[in-house]
């Protein structure tokens, strides 16, 4: 009887113990590299031009991008061919592209890339076309990579001799997987020493010092520092091999972010309304109608008497008729939630723009506790 009532007590410390661990994890808790990036580690952007050549017939019409043309001539002198000062090449089947990029961080020489071409000319399609070398150069005007390859477009698009055409997605750009080889590499000053700055993905107070302070409580106190809502400074090894660990084991770390603002976005163009969940409205009253003003054209023949001589006529004949709709009323209490104002809203039939109208008198009353971001 002893032993059973010894292996209770041990089982219920047990689950105690598990109890309190699941305790000290945090609720919705992030890993820090999903919070923040590491600053002075970043992509680069890069832009070039050049020549895409073997297409069917539907590249640059030469009299009206002539650029096309003197690149081509170009490239021919640098092969020991000369084309004449009073001949202009008709070409069709080559296309003057614009070339982008982007070298990932830390990116070293011989590694590929993808890059993206797309027409700068009037050629109507670059599909099944070659890219010819082209050099790619960053903001400094250092070329870093070297583009050329089959050109893969995801669009297609076909035109009749009666001038009918049909075109779906866009033909005039495309890809090439692996088209780019990086020639130099991006200096960067991760490996230089000195604290490493993480940069949260989204500027909060509160997010900064939860993740000041799980550095410190794995690393102790002193390792990070918030500077203020967006960075983070942290300690680190002078030794490059070391940082790398260092900062994995500190990516790695959980950190519950602070709780978003209370926010309204709204999209004027397609009617789109994102309200966060911690929006409250205060004590107000709406309504909300639609006027409808119909007019209608019914013409009617005037028709002259016997014997009179006169001509027949149309007299127009207009009917103007105002209606309104709907105008439902309904009454917000203090402190309404999200799904009050969202159940309020349907309830009455309110379209998107509608709610558009309502949210921004809302605001204008100042009942809505909340930011209105209208894009």
């Amino acid at each position: 009887m002893k032993t059973a009532f010894a292996r209770l007590r041990v089982i219920s410390r047990t689950a105690a113990a598990v109890l309190a661990l699941f305790a000290i994890v945090p609720a919705h808790a992030d890993k820090i590299r999903d919070l923040a990036q590491v600053g002075g580690v970043r992509s680069n952007q890069l832009v070039g031009y050049g020549l895409v050549v073997g297409l069917d017939g539907s590249g640059d019409q030469t009299s009206q991008a002539p650029f096309t043309t003197q690149s081509l001539e170009n490239m021919l002198q640098q092969f020991g061919v000369n084309v004449p000062s009073n001949v202009r090449p008709q070409l069709k089947n080559a296309a003057a592209v614009t070339i982008t990029a982007e070298i990932p961080p830390f990116a070293k020489p011989g590694q590929k890339i993808d890059v993206t071409v797309a027409s700068i000319g009037n050629a109507k399609s670059i599909r099944g076309g070659e890219l010819l070398m082209s050099p790619l150069k960053g903001a400094d005007g250092q070329v870093y990579a070297i583009a050329q390859g089959s050109v893969i477009v995801g669009g297609v698009s076909a035109q009749g001799k009666s001038g009918s055409s049909v075109q779906v997605n866009i033909s005039a750009s495309g890809r090439i997987p692996g088209g780019g080889s990086i020639e130099r590499s991006v200096p960067t000053a991760f490996d230089k020493g000195g604290d490493i700055m993480l940069n949260l993905n989204t500027a909060d107070f509160m997010t900064a010092n939860r993740v000041a302070q799980a550095v410190n409580s794995s690393f102790g106190a002193g390792t990070a520092n918030a500077i203020d809502s967006a960075t983070i400074a942290v300690r680190a090894p002078l030794d490059p091999s070391q940082r790398v660990s260092w900062l994995a084991t500190i990516q790695a770390l959980d950190v519950t972010p602070g709780d978003a603002p209370a926010r309204v976005i709204v999209n004027s163009r397609t009617g789109t309304v994102v309200i966060g969940s911690d929006v409250k409205v205060g004590t107000a009253a709406v309504a909300h109608g639609s006027i409808q003003v119909t007019i209608s054209e019914q013409p009617q023949v005037s028709q002259p008497g016997a014997f009179s001589r006169g001509q027949t006529a149309v007299v127009p004949s207009s009917q103007v008729a105002v209606s309104e709709n709907g105008g439902h009323m309904f009454k917000f209490g203090p402190g309404t939630s999200l799904d009050s104002i969202v159940r309020a809203v349907n309830q009455v039939g309110a379209s998107p723009s509608d709610l558009i109208s309502i949210l921004q008198a809302l605001k204008e009353s100042g009942a809505l506790r909340a930011e209105l971001v209208v894009i």
